[in-house]
C-alpha cells in the first residue's frame, strides 16, 4: 500500500510540475490579456467588469485571472494567484495602453487632434439618424429573419453576435444589436484594423507622398536580404520575414502585444526565411511594422498621431473610432481599433465606393482594386491587409466580396456588384456561427434589381 501511494504521491508531483512549467509562462499573457481587455472594455465602452469578464474574457484560461478596476487611477489591474500583475492604463485620445513597471504614467503626453462631422446630414454622409427608404425590390420580412439568425436565442451562446448592420445602396436596411449593445456601443475590431492602416498608406499614395513599390523605407534592412522587400509586399503579407502568429501559444504575436514595449519593432527585427512574394503569411507585427514607417514619414510625433484622423478617419465620420498606442506612442495598427458599428461601416462605405466619400476622393480609385487583387501564394484568400472571397471561400456569397476581418468573428464585408456592405461585430466564428448561411438569406432577400 505504501509503494502504491509513493507511485501517486511521484505522478501527482509530475503533474504539478508539468503544469507549473507548461502554464507559468503564460500567466503574464494571461494577466496582460486581462487587463488590457478589462480597461479597454470599461473606459472606451462604459462596460461593467463583470459583463467583460463574462463577454470579452470568456476564453480559454482567462478565468485565472483576477481584475481590479481602479476609477481614480484610470487602469485596471489583473493578476494570476496574486503573481504576474499587470497594468492597462486609460488615456484619454489614446484609449488604453498595456503598460510595464518602468512606464512613467505622470509624463505628458499627446493626443491626436480630433474634428467632430458637423454637416447636418443623415448617415452615413452625416451624424444625424439615417432616412427611412424602402426598396421595392427587398424582401424584409426574409431579410429580417437571415438577421435574426445571426444571434442567439434567450439563453444559449452559440453564435454570440453583438450587431450585425445592413447597408444597401448607401441605406440601413437592417440593423439589430444584442442585449446590452447598441448603435452607441464602441467595439473592438481587432484584426479589422490591419485594413484601416493599409488604407492610410492609400492616402499617402493620393497624396502623392509615398510608393509602395519601392523598398520599404527601413534602414536596418539596407546591408542584407531584406533590403529587397517594398511596402506592397509588407501590405500583401508576403515579405518572406520570420513571423508566428498562433492565439493559442506564446508565439511572436502574443509576445508582441502583451509584451512589447515598441510593437513597431517586433517584426522588423526578424530575419528572411525566404525570398519576398514567394510565401504569404499572415503577421501581426507587419502591420504594426506598417505603423511605424507611417509614423517616420512625418516630423513630428503629433503629425501621425493627426494624420490618421484628419486624412481619413473623422473625415469621413468615424468619430466613435479610436485606435489604442503602444508604451512607444505607435498606433496599433493590428488590432487596437474600436468604434460602433455604424462607423466601422462608414469605412466599408469608403471602398464600395472607390475612396470617394460624398463627392472627395480619399484615396485614388485604384486602391481599392490593389486592395482586392489577390496576393501571390494566398489562393485568392487575401489582398492588401484586406481578405477575399475570390476562391469561393463563401461558396453563396459573390466571388468580388472582399473583406476587413478580426478576431471573433468581427466582419466588415464589401460587395461591389450588389452595393452592399454587411458589418457583423461578435465573440464567435465558424463552425458555430456560419457567415455563409447569414450571407446567403441577406443576399437571396435581394431581387438584384438594378
Amino acid at each position: 500500500m505504501k509503494k502504491i501511494f509513493k507511485i501517486v504521491a511521484v505522478v501527482l508531483f509530475i503533474g504539478i510540475v508539468y503544469v507549473a512549467f507548461t502554464t507559468y509562462p503564460k500567466l503574464d499573457l494571461i494577466s496582460g490579456f486581462s487587463a488590457k481587455s478589462i480597461a479597454s472594455g470599461h473606459f472606451l465602452d462604459h462596460r461593467s467588469q463583470s459583463l467583460i469578464e463574462k463577454g470579452d474574457n470568456d476564453i480559454d484560461m482567462m478565468d485565472l485571472a483576477t481584475n481590479q478596476i481602479d476609477e481614480a487611477g484610470k487602469m485596471a489591474i489583473a493578476s494570476v494567484y496574486g503573481i504576474k500583475e499587470r497594468k492597462a492604463i486609460y488615456r484619454e485620445g489614446l484609449g488604453v495602453t498595456l503598460i510595464n513597471d518602468d512606464f512613467d504614467v505622470s509624463k505628458p503626453y499627446l493626443v491626436p487632434k480630433r474634428t467632430k462631422l458637423n454637416n447636418n446630414l443623415p448617415f452615413p454622409y452625416g451624424n444625424n439618424e439615417p432616412k427611412d427608404t424602402i426598396f421595392a425590390n427587398v424582401d424584409y420580412a426574409k431579410l429580417n429573419s437571415a438577421v435574426a439568425s445571426a444571434f442567439d436565442v434567450k439563453g444559449e451562446l452559440k453564435k454570440r453576435t453583438r450587431s450585425l448592420l445592413v447597408i444597401y445602396k448607401d441605406k440601413i436596411i437592417a440593423e439589430k444589436y444584442d442585449t446590452g449593445f447598441s448603435k452607441n456601443s464602441r467595439i473592438l475590431g481587432w484584426s479589422m484594423t490591419k485594413s484601416i492602416t493599409s488604407a492610410m498608406f492609400g492616402v499617402l499614395e493620393k497624396q502623392r507622398k509615398f510608393d509602395i513599390d519601392a523598398p520599404a523605407p527601413i534602414a536596418e534592412w539596407a546591408n542584407d536580404e531584406r533590403k529587397k522587400i517594398t511596402t506592397s509586399d509588407l501590405l500583401h503579407m508576403n515579405s518572406g520575414l520570420q513571423w508566428v502568429e498562433d492565439y493559442a501559444s506564446i508565439c511572436d504575436a502574443t509576445k508582441m502585444l502583451f509584451q512589447a514595449e515598441d510593437m513597431t519593432r517586433t517584426q522588423l527585427e526578424k530575419p528572411a526565411e525566404r525570398k519576398p512574394n514567394t510565401r504569404w503569411n499572415y503577421s501581426s507585427g507587419t502591420t504594426n511594422l506598417l505603423s511605424g514607417i507611417l509614423r517616420k514619414q512625418f516630423k513630428t510625433h503629433q503629425e501621425y498621431l493627426d494624420f490618421w484622423y484628419t486624412d481619413l478617419i473623422d473625415k469621413i465620420g468615424m468619430n466613435s473610432m479610436v485606435i489604442e498606442t503602444d508604451m512607444a506612442g505607435n498606433y496599433v495598427g493590428s488590432s487596437y481599433g474600436w468604434a460602433t458599428t455604424r462607423d466601422w461601416a462608414k469605412f466599408g462605405l469608403l471602398y464600395l465606393h472607390q475612396g470617394n466619400w460624398n463627392g472627395e476622393q480619399i484615396f485614388n480609385e485604384g486602391w481599392a482594386k490593389y486592395t482586392a487583387t489577390p496576393t501571390n501564394t494566398s489562393d485568392g484568400k487575401y489582398g492588401a491587409h484586406f481578405w477575399l472571397n475570390a476562391s469561393g471561400t463563401f461558396q453563396d456569397v459573390p466571388r468580388d466580396m472582399y473583406f476587413c476581418s478580426g478576431y471573433q468573428g468581427q466582419m466588415i464585408l464589401i460587395i461591389p456588384s450588389l452595393d452592399l456592405v454587411v458589418v457583423r461585430m461578435g465573440l464567435k466564428e465558424s463552425p458555430e456561427f456560419n457567415f455563409n448561411e447569414i450571407m446567403k438569406g441577406i443576399i437571396s432577400s435581394l431581387n438584384h434589381k438594378k
